[in-house]
C-alpha cells in the first residue's frame, strides 16, 4: 500500500532517475570540454611544427615561418 512513498510515488522515481542521468551528462560534457581547452591553448610554434610534422608544410616554409616568428 505505500510503495514508493518515501520518494513521492512513482513519478517522483522517473524524476530522480532524470536527475541522475542528467547530472552524468553534465559531468561528461564539463569534462569533455576542458580537454578542448588543452587543446586549444597551442602556441604559434606549436601549431608550426605539427603542420610541418604532418606534411601540410615543407622544411623550407617552416624554416621561412619559424624565423618570423623567433623575430
Amino acid at each position: 500500500m505505500h510503495d514508493f512513498q518515501f520518494f513521492g510515488g512513482g513519478w517522483m522515481m522517473f524524476f530522480w532517475w532524470f536527475l541522475i542521468i542528467a547530472l552524468v551528462i553534465i559531468v561528461v560534457r564539463s569534462l569533455m570540454n576542458t580537454n578542448q581547452n588543452r587543446q586549444s591553448k597551442e602556441t604559434p610554434m606549436d601549431i608550426l611544427k605539427r603542420r610541418y610534422a604532418d606534411g601540410e608544410i615543407d622544411e623550407e616554409e617552416f624554416k621561412r615561418r619559424k624565423k618570423e616568428l623567433l623575430k
